[in-house]
């Protein structure tokens, strides 16, 4: 079985891909000095360059998790995510509360999907 590591680093890789399935790292917004609506849906256009990176799409997205650093937050990470998440293939979706690497991240999304 071969392994794709996309965008590795020295402690981790963005995604990797192996045995059919792309597996997503903890994404955060690129620019975090927003609110968790804004936030929500710079993470999720990353999650969509890296899944089109392999071939993917969020329609092939299996499971999310979705990490907030303040579970009142959820309604506002909601507007983002419902203006996005296919309406034909929703994915199987746990929302946390956590406290995240850094204080300016309000949310971070983590998916499975098939490559």
């Amino acid at each position: 079985m071969s392994i794709q590591r996309i965008e590795s680093g020295a402690r981790m890789s963005q995604a990797v891909v192996a045995n059919g399935f792309v597996f997503l790292a903890g994404q955060v917004a690129p620019d975090p000095g927003s609110d968790v609506e804004d936030q929500t849906r710079q993470v999720l256009a990353e999650i969509d360059r890296l899944l089109a990176a392999v071939g993917s799409s969020k329609e092939r997205i299996l499971t999310a998790n979705v990490y907030l650093s303040d579970i009142n937050d959820f309604s506002q990470m909601n507007k983002g995510w419902d203006a996005w998440v296919s309406a034909t293939a929703k994915p199987a979706r746990a929302t946390l509360e956590a406290r995240l690497a850094s204080p300016e991240y309000l949310v971070e999304i983590q998916v499975t999907a098939l490559a």
